[in-house]
């Protein structure tokens, strides 16, 4: 059924790409993806993919440029090698923070990407939970951004349904955490913050009421976790009982896993849209929720030209 199907990876993510091939019940495509001596991405395609319809999976994470120079040259190797319809599969998409001018003769580095991206000869991209939603208009091709929501709530509704607030960590993320919240039958709370500098947040206030309550933190993304920390403690104070954070993904980057494994956060739960760390795999608050099924039902969609429109909800 699936026989002009081909899907590759690069090498930021070689376990989640090989579970959505269990998944569709098919084999990972052949691609040596190393570098030269010199630093230099070298791909080298060993199986036929004239007419197919090429699906490459490639998070773009740390190292990041060297994850998107992978992506992109496989793109390249797929377009010179005939492939029917390349499509970009990136469950993290890199340098989505940087979408807009924060100050003058600033880049818009997400904007950037899209166009190698597009230039690279990809016919279309598949990602989750983009960082802004205004990326999908940085391409001129269709872009399918799913949400991990549907997993995250899963595990919620079976571990934190009573007495339960959900918090946004910013003013930016209240419109998923009220979704998020009201299909948990949880109420919503916001942290007002004011932002210092690049990867360092100050708590200011809290809005809504935490007090006796068990607490979600839901946010896109973890960097140096210095935002969630800061929040949890200022929860905690307010009178919270207990602080949950949740992320589609684990960044961890820097002073992540230290500030996390001394705050009063008693469970992260993350994705694996990037792999994690040997040192993050021996967190004991880290729990790892797997996407592959969600990317895996979107390529057999995308496959048949089926409509998609079911998993954005």
């Amino acid at each position: 059924m699936l026989e002009k199907i081909r899907i590759f990876s690069g090498n930021s993510n070689l376990v989640l790409a090989s579970e959505i091939c269990r998944n569709l019940g098919v084999s990972m495509g052949k691609a040596n993806v190393t570098t030269f001596s010199d630093g230099e991405t070298q791909v080298e395609i060993n199986e036929n993919v004239r007419g197919m319809d090429v699906f490459i999976i490639q998070s773009t994470c740390s190292p990041v440029n060297v994850m998107l120079m992978e992506l992109l040259i496989m793109i390249d190797a797929m377009k010179r090698a005939s492939a029917d319809r390349i499509t970009a599969v990136i469950p993290y998409y890199g340098y989505a923070r940087q979408d807009r001018k924060v100050a003058p003769r600033a880049p818009i580095s997400a904007k950037l990407v899209a166009d190698l991206i597009t230039t690279a000869g990809a016919h279309r991209v598949l990602s989750m939970d983009l960082h802004a939603g205004q990326i999908q208009g940085f391409f001129n091709i269709p872009v399918d951004n799913l949400f991990a929501t549907s997993v995250l709530l899963e595990y919620m509704k079976k571990n934190y349904m009573n007495d339960t607030v959900v918090v946004s960590p910013d003013t930016g993320g209240v419109e998923r955490a009220r979704a998020f919240g009201k299909r948990l039958g949880a109420a919503l709370a916001i942290i007002d913050k004011r932002r210092e500098g690049p990867n360092e947040s100050q708590v200011m206030n809290i809005i809504g009421n935490v007090k006796d309550k068990k607490v979600i933190i839901l946010d896109d993304m973890i960097d140096t976790a210095g935002t969630v920390v800061h929040a949890a403690s200022a929860l905690k104070d307010a009178g919270a009982l207990e602080v949950c954070v949740c992320c589609t993904h684990p960044v961890l980057s820097g002073p992540a896993l230290d500030r996390i494994e001394k705050s009063s956060i008693k469970e992260l739960v993350v994705t694996d849209t990037i792999p994690l760390t040997d040192a993050a795999k021996k967190c004991k608050r880290i729990k790892v929720l797997s996407v592959a099924g969600l990317l895996s039902e979107a390529v057999r969609r995308i496959y048949y030209n089926d409509s998609v429109h079911s998993l954005f909800i």
